[in-house]
């Protein structure tokens, strides 16, 4: 059997690192959340699981509540030029204007669309118009204005269609952002409705991905992955000596 560059670029991905750490991926039906301060990398990280999800030729819907969208566009490009610098992946790539056309990006301001609404959005690219998306990024939500009934709502509405469904959620009450068990304060209401939440964290010069809860479970663990400071894509950590 033959593998493509594709194919060996998606396997050696560290999102499979990611995907063995939650129980073998998010799946369907399911919810997750990436969270941290404004500013250390969330989108760059949604953004990441899209284009590993495009790269796999499944079909993505990128929901931002931010007020411009052209930087989620920039950020797509970005971080498929960085991909192509792997070796031998710039041909591959030369198929990104297809690849492209699996994504979808929807935009809202959460002061003016109710959660009904942007689900009957969703619903109606998917389904009416035959975009037969898997994944669905959630950009941008206020966790403090949507509530925890707008999240069951969307994990209700996953479920019904089979979606994975991934959100960045951003933390801006004062310090302890975290309790003893690694929980944002901000989001402990939210938790019955969060399949897998993983927190971003600074430690020195990068930032590091630790999970949180994953499929119910608390399960406070380093994941073993970075958020490279240069590139901002998903990094393995390189494994560290025992002492």
């Amino acid at each position: 059997m033959t593998i493509t560059v594709k194919e060996e670029i998606i396997k050696r991905s560290p999102l499979r690192v990611l995907e063995k750490s939650i129980s073998g991926g998010l799946g369907k039906g399911h919810v997750g959340v990436l969270a941290s301060r404004k500013g250390v990398g969330k989108t760059a990280c949604l953004v990441h699981i899209a284009a590993d999800k495009l790269l796999q030729d499944q079909y993505v819907i990128h929901v931002s509540y931010a007020s411009r969208v052209d930087y989620i566009v920039n950020w797509y490009e970005d971080i498929f030029k960085e991909l192509a610098k792997a070796p031998k992946m710039r041909s591959a790539l030369d198929e990104f204007d297809e690849l492209i056309r699996r994504r979808v990006i929807m935009n809202f301001k959460q002061d003016g669309a109710r959660t009904e609404q942007v689900l009957r959005s969703l619903e109606a690219m998917i389904v009416h118009g035959n975009f037969r998306a898997g994944t669905v990024i959630v950009d941008g939500l206020d966790f403090d204005q949507a509530g925890p009934d707008d999240l069951r709502k969307f994990r209700d509405f996953a479920g019904r269609l089979g979606l994975e469904v991934w959100f960045s959620a951003s933390l801006k009450k004062d310090e302890p952002l975290f309790d003893e068990q690694g929980i944002p304060y901000e989001l402990k209401d939210f938790l019955g409705t969060i399949d897998v939440l993983i927190s971003l964290q600074h430690h020195g010069d990068h930032v590091h991905f630790n999970l949180v809860q994953d499929h119910g479970r608390l399960a406070a663990k380093d994941i073993r992955l970075k958020l490279d400071p240069t590139t901002l894509l998903i990094a393995k950590e390189p494994r560290r000596r025992a002492s």
